[in-house]
């Protein structure tokens, strides 16, 4: 998701929405079936530490329960965590990755891990090289890589969890560790170093996951580009197991069957298993807190997928269809990017949440009728 903005926007005073009141409770939602064919079901659960540490309770039809719980009674089974290199606090930074993952484990629930190469947010418009690995070399550099993605998959091999999934960068879309890596087109002479890059990362994966055992994933951040973009990565010879895409209405097309179209066109060209790694839409238009909404506005919605609870579920069935109907049964999944984040008050979301009218969970924390969309 393009982050940067959540830096700034707590200057933006009542840009988007209109201040909201309390919902009502949701309908009692019974878990349903977890049968279908969409093998990964998962959530970015990333702030969730510095959430819970901050109090914040979550509840369901039965009152307050951990969000792990939760998102697994309703069919999530797999859960996104990013990591940050050297972190200004702690949250996002391994020693929190690496419990994190160990309670994601106790859950019986994969782990895709999401490395950022980076001190903080990575995105399309921002990949800063961390501050301990400036004045590299490039084969300094790919050397620095390959040894600390190494160092955290032995990390976690070595307390039984493993990943599932692994992105080397999110939302690649103009390289990594600028300006080593960046690229400014499918042309540009530096995608050899970019390849280089990730090459470097997926050499350390594969060197303590010898068995084969971890997917790789590369992560682009829009359904429009996509294609020269894997074809550049094949191009460079690198290889992946994934193809990675995020999908926010808003910042991309606000059709489903255009997305469908080129999910289709990347799975016939590429042979690849096609994951959106984040996505996210609102149930309400209202907010709960001082901090600017990403969607506030009705010209950032689906036509015909309103910004209510029902077309909140109706957008997340409806994509799940799309990841159904790609050629080859290789939709492999989605993952909601931060249904936990909720208004809040920490170190990383100081005022609140950018996107607490796209949780799963209403302005009461309490579940929304969305999550059903893991299950069905």
């Amino acid at each position: 998701m393009k982050k940067s903005v959540f830096v700034v926007c707590l200057i933006i005073v009542f840009a988007a929405c209109k201040k909201g009141v309390t919902s009502q409770p949701p309908p009692i939602i019974t878990p349903p079936d977890t049968s279908t064919h969409i093998q990964l079901r998962g959530a970015d659960l990333s702030f969730l530490p510095e959430i819970e540490q901050a109090g914040t309770q979550f509840y369901d039809s039965t009152g307050a329960k951990p969000a792990l719980d939760i998102f697994k009674e309703y069919g999530c089974n797999l859960v996104r965590v990013r990591l940050w290199y050297q972190p200004v606090s702690a949250h996002s930074g391994l020693d929190e990755v690496l419990n994190f993952c160990k309670r994601i484990n106790a859950e019986g629930m994969q782990i895709l891990l999401d490395f950022h190469y980076s001190d903080t947010w990575a995105d399309p418009g921002h990949q800063a090289i961390p501050a301990a690995w400036n004045g590299l070399s490039i084969n300094v550099l790919e050397d620095s890589v390959q040894a600390y993605t190494q160092r955290v998959i032995g990390l976690l091999k070595a307390q039984n969890t493993l990943p599932a999934m692994v992105q080397v960068g999110n939302e690649i879309n103009a390289g990594i560790l600028w300006d080593m890596g960046k690229v400014n087109s499918s042309s540009d002479p530096n995608w050899v170093n970019f390849a280089g890059l990730v090459k470097s990362g997926i050499a350390g994966i594969k060197a303590v996951d010898t068995d084969n055992k971890i997917a790789i994933m590369l992560h682009y951040a829009e359904v429009d580009g996509a294609e020269d973009f894997f074809t550049n990565m094949n191009k460079q010879g690198v290889s992946y197991d994934v193809v990675g895409l995020s999908y926010y209405p808003w910042w991309s097309e606000l059709d489903l069957n255009y997305v469908q179209q080129k999910l289709n066109t990347l799975a016939t060209d590429f042979s690849k298993k096609i994951f959106i790694a984040e996505t996210a839409y609102p149930w309400t238009l209202q907010w709960n807190d001082n901090t600017n909404n990403e969607v506030g506005q009705s010209n950032q919605l689906i036509p015909g997928y309103p910004a209510t609870p029902a077309g909140q579920l109706q957008y997340l069935e409806q994509l799940r269809t799309v990841l159904e109907n790609i050629p080859n049964k290789l939709g492999l999944g989605f993952c909601y990017w931060e249904p936990d984040w909720v208004a809040f008050k920490g170190p990383t979301a100081t005022d609140g949440s950018a996107a607490e009218n796209l949780a799963l969970f209403d302005f009461a924390n309490k579940v929304v009728p969305a999550i059903q969309a893991y299950g069905k």
